[in-house]
């Protein structure tokens, strides 16, 4: 995700692998370019499945992310992607095709397509088709390259998808000649009809499992991978944890999460009794909402969500690490990386009071204080899932 001038990106991409390979055909990567407020995505499918063709896949995203961020020309570009790649002995065609989104200041996007699926743009509800530039290689004329150019508004959608996503069900009788662009657009229509704010990964997610559902089994025929592009206003989250160095500002400490246009969330007994004291309102724990060895969950009025502090802070990080296992998570953690992945600005507002349990040296190794987890959460949200993170000592 990229937060540019006020309108918030949301970038997500669900894959799923063919039945029976270990690995995904498909490879999906996105960087961004603070610098130049700057953000570039990339979809391959490596032509198969299995090993080889995820090398091949994230061969070729790894050298669009280079090329494109670099703004080499884009036939040079790709004929150099198209002679490092070896060539299908049945197809006679490299193992490359692709799907880039450049997107630039001011919303300005660019859609770069090689062979895959055409792109999905959504505005109101309405498949916006913009006018293509279609370019061959001297060197590989029987690939082309399309073009397109537009700005986007708050509320569009873009959508992307490798073939498993449009011949999903293709030979068999529930979509016998594939589900087809036509059809995953007039499924996202009534989605987004039926839930106008529905999140890029909500989204992504629904586009990948319907794709299954179309298939005998609901299995998957190929490796499947949609990424959903969402511009909108951001999604505000602000995160208290641990007391304040001096006591003369719990008062302070407390009343930021008052007034605030987003969620909270308290992780830390000490910091919800401070909380709860200075603005009057009880922290009731409810024993049952407790799982995976984490204290159990409390509740406060106004507070999105109200936890233990270091352990399930910690576990957040290890899970948000391993891509944001929610269904392997205690529950703790799975609520608050649920709340984090939803949220676009994520706020850290941390006490920096030492607390004399943290320094047992019975404690587990990995146990560290609050200011090191504070800033490796900061790292892997940043990093990995494309978050707005500032931290705010107290």
């Amino acid at each position: 995700m990229i937060l540019l001038e006020e309108t918030f990106i949301e970038i997500e991409c669900c894959q799923r692998i063919k039945t029976g390979e270990s690995v995904c055909g498909d490879d999906f990567r996105s960087i961004r370019l603070d610098d130049e407020s700057r953000c570039i995505s990339v979809l391959s499918d490596g032509l198969g499945s299995g090993i080889k063709d995820s090398l091949m896949a994230s061969m070729t995203t790894s050298m669009v992310l280079r090329f494109v961020s670099r703004d080499m020309e884009i036939i040079p570009s790709a004929e150099i992607i198209m002679d490092t790649l070896p060539v299908c002995e049945v197809r006679k065609i490299s193992y490359a095709t692709f799907t880039v989104a450049d997107i630039l200041a001011n919303d300005r996007v660019r859609i770069i397509e090689m062979d895959n699926p055409p792109y999905i743009h959504l505005r109101d509800g309405e498949d916006v088709q913009w006018e293509k530039q279609t370019v061959f290689s001297a060197a590989w004329p029987d690939r082309k390259l399309n073009l397109s150019k537009f700005k986007a508004v708050p509320g569009d959608r873009i959508i992307f998808f490798s073939d498993g996503v449009t011949q999903a069900g293709l030979g068999h009788s529930i979509a016998k000649f594939g589900w087809k662009r036509q059809g995953c657009l007039e499924f996202v229509q009534n989605i987004i009809k039926r839930e106008p704010n529905i999140s890029a990964r909500d989204l992504s997610h629904s586009i990948v499992a319907q794709a299954c559902t179309k298939n005998p089994g609901f299995s998957c025929i190929d490796d499947i991978s949609c990424t959903v592009i969402y511009f909108r206003k951001p999604r505000h989250i602000r995160l208290l944890t641990g007391p304040p160095f001096r006591n003369d500002k719990d008062r302070d400490f407390a009343k930021t999460v008052l007034d605030f246009n987003g969620r909270s969330v308290i992780c830390g007994g000490t910091t919800a009794g401070i909380v709860g004291r200075e603005l009057n309102r009880e922290v009731r724990t409810d024993l049952r909402l407790r799982g995976g060895g984490l204290p159990p969950i409390s509740t406060m009025k106004g507070i999105d969500l109200v936890t233990e502090g270091i352990l399930t802070l910690t576990e957040t990080d290890r899970q948000l690490e391993l891509d944001n296992r929610q269904q392997s998570a205690p529950l703790a953690a799975a609520k608050l990386i649920e709340l984090l992945q939803e949220s676009d600005v994520i706020e850290f507002i941390a006490g920096t009071r030492v607390n004399e349990a943290h320094q047992d040296p019975s404690l587990p190794v990995d146990l560290e204080i609050r200011r090191n987890i504070i800033k490796r959460l900061k790292t892997v949200l940043e990093n990995k899932y494309m978050k707005k993170v500032t931290i705010k000592y107290y």
